[in-house]
């Protein structure tokens, strides 16, 4: 009969904390706003790629036309990189930016 004392789970939850730590440092999605995407069209994108609510897609996109551009998704460099072509294969125009220290 094998016991679990806890200890191996513990170990597991360390080495997943220092492989998150180990991803690199703050980023963000910042999507500009163009003439050509209609408003259902970067929603539907926002909702299909981002896993954006529906409300949140609209308010990003919102902000996006009447500010020129909006931050729309925060995680690690690495995390957003797939996130971010996603986007640009739809047609948006993104950028992945770092967050200063």
């Amino acid at each position: 009969m094998l016991y679990n004392n806890g200890f191996d789970e513990q170990v597991e939850e360390l080495l997943l904390e220092e492989e998150i730590t180990e991803v690199g440092k703050k980023a963000q999605i910042i999507v500009y706003n163009d003439d050509h995407n209609t408003f259902d069209w970067v929603i539907e994108c926002f909702v299909d790629v981002l896993k954006h609510s529906a409300e949140q897609a609209e308010q990003c996109s919102l902000i996006i036309h009447f500010k020129g551009k909006a931050s729309v998704k925060t995680a690690p460099k690495t995390v957003l990189k797939p996130f971010k072509d996603a986007l640009i294969d739809k047609g948006l125009s993104a950028v992945i930016e770092e967050f200063e220290d």
